[in-house]
C-alpha cells in the first residue's frame, strides 16, 4: 500500500483535530443546555411549592440538607480561612514597608477577602463537601434504579432529589461566606497588630473605612450563583450517571472540575461586570 504523502497527513490530522473540537463542543453545549433546563425545572418547582397549595415544599429534607452539607463545612472554612487571613497581612507588608505604608495592610486584606477570597474560598471547599456528595449519593441512586423507582410511583426526582439540595447549598455558601469573610478579616487583624506592629485603631479604622455595603453586596450574589452552581453541577452529573460503579466515581469527579471551573468562569465575569459598572 502507497504510503500518504507530508500534504496528505497534515490535512487528515487537521481534519481529526476539527472533528474532535467539534464534538468536545457538542458536548460543552449540550452539557449547559441541560443543566440550564435543570435549574428552570427547579424554579418551577420552587414557583409551584409557594403559589399552589397542594404542592408542599419538603422543609425537613431541606433542613437534613443544610446540616449535612452546611455545617460539616463549617470547620474547614474556618480554618481556611484564619490561615489565609495570615499569609496576606504577611505577603503585604514587606512591599507595602518600603513605602511606610505598612497600616494599608488593613485596607487590601478587607477588600480582598470580602469581594473576592470570602465567596471563593468558600465555594471551592464546599465543592469537596457538597458537590461531591451530592453526585455520588444521587448517583448511587441512578445505578440502583432509586430514581426509577420514584418516576414508577409518580414522583418526580427533580422535586424530591435536586430541589431541596440546590436551596440547601446556596444558603450553606452564603452562611459560610459571612463566617469566612469574618474569620479572614479577625484573623489578619491579630497578625497587624501582633507581628506587623499596626496599631489597633488604625487597624480598625482603615477596614471600616476602605469597606462599604457595596463590598459585601457583591461578595454575597457571589455566594448564592457560586452556590447554585454548585447544586445544579452536582444534581446533573448525579442525575445521568451510567455504567455502575466507575460511572459514579465519574460523576463525582467531573462534579469537584466542573464545579471549580465554573465558579472561576463565573467570578471572571462578574469581576468584570462589577467594575464596569462601578462598583470596584
Amino acid at each position: 500500500m502507497p504510503q500518504s504523502n507530508p500534504m496528505t497527513r497534515s490535512l487528515n490530522a487537521i481534519g481529526k483535530n476539527f472533528f474532535a473540537l467539534r464534538d468536545a463542543i457538542g458536548e460543552c453545549l449540550a452539557y449547559i443546555g441541560g443543566a440550564s433546563l435543570l435549574i428552570l425545572d427547579v424554579g418551577r418547582w420552587i414557583w409551584r411549592s409557594l403559589t399552589e397549595k397542594d404542592i408542599r415544599f419538603g422543609r425537613p429534607a431541606l433542613y437534613v440538607q443544610l446540616v449535612r452539607l452546611g455545617v460539616r463545612a463549617a470547620g474547614v472554612i474556618i480554618l481556611v480561612s484564619f490561615c489565609i487571613g495570615l499569609i496576606l497581612a504577611l505577603q503585604m507588608a514587606p512591599p507595602l514597608e518600603e513605602f511606610g505604608q505598612v497600616d494599608q495592610v488593613a485596607n487590601i486584606i478587607a477588600i480582598a477577602i470580602v469581594r473576592e477570597l470570602g465567596p471563593l474560598i468558600s465555594a471551592i471547599v464546599l465543592t469537596g463537601f457538597a458537590g461531591a456528595s451530592i453526585a455520588a449519593e444521587i448517583g448511587t441512586m441512578s445505578v440502583n434504579e432509586e430514581i426509577e423507582a420514584l418516576r414508577t410511583h409518580a414522583l418526580n426526582p427533580v422535586r424530591f432529589l435536586a430541589v431541596p439540595r440546590m436551596i440547601a447549598t446556596i444558603i450553606a455558601l452564603v452562611v459560610l461566606t459571612v463566617i469566612s469573610d469574618v474569620v479572614a478579616l479577625a484573623s489578619g487583624f491579630l497578625m497587624g497588630i501582633t507581628k506587623l506592629g499596626i496599631p489597633a485603631s488604625v487597624y480598625m479604622d482603615n477596614t471600616i473605612e476602605q469597606l462599604d455595603l457595596t463590598d459585601f453586596a457583591t461578595g454575597l450574589c457571589k455566594a448564592v450563583v457560586f452556590g447554585g452552581l454548585i447544586g445544579c453541577i452536582a444534581c446533573f452529573n448525579g442525575l445521568k450517571v451510567s455504567g455502575g460503579a466507575a460511572g459514579v466515581g465519574k460523576a463525582t469527579t467531573n462534579t469537584v472540575v466542573h464545579s471549580i471551573v465554573a465558579i472561576i468562569f463565573c467570578d471572571l465575569i462578574f469581576t468584570a461586570l462589577f467594575f464596569t459598572l462601578g462598583f470596584t
